[in-house]
């Protein structure tokens, strides 16, 4: 049978890029309107930006390995909190209407978990 095994590392690099790409336009998103964002998401301009800063930077130490766990440990704490929004304030189902569910943020929580349990594989940066 296949022996996969010897790219878990690749693997564990291509999705901590992808997730630090998904993570980093987001915040970029919101640094760049954040009157808007803090109107989407219900909450004050001050939080916006620091939302949009924390994601940024977020998705820098997972794209480059720098404090990883720390980086995907933060970014879980967002994912949690969008689903908690759209749960509980939102009243948003799984799914959700035109693909707004919050299937997208378990997913991103779930890959974070990967990322801090595995410290983002071998091609990382070390302090």
């Amino acid at each position: 049978m296949f022996q996969l095994g010897q790219f878990t590392d690749i693997g564990l690099l291509l999705l901590r890029l992808m997730v630090g790409v998904v993570f980093f336009t987001s915040g970029w998103n919101t640094l760049k309107d954040p009157d808007a964002r803090a109107k989407e998401i219900e909450m004050s301009k001050p939080f916006a930006v620091f939302l949009g800063i924390a994601e940024a930077l977020g998705a820098v130490g997972l794209i480059f390995g720098a404090l990883t766990q720390l980086a995907g440990l933060g970014l879980m704490v967002f994912s949690l909190g969008a689903i908690w929004k759209k749960i509980s304030r939102w009243h948003t189902g799984f799914w959700g209407e035109n693909a707004a569910g919050w299937h997208y943020d378990l997913m991103l929580l779930l890959m974070n978990f990967v990322i801090v349990a595995t410290d983002g594989g071998r091609y990382v940066l070390k302090a």
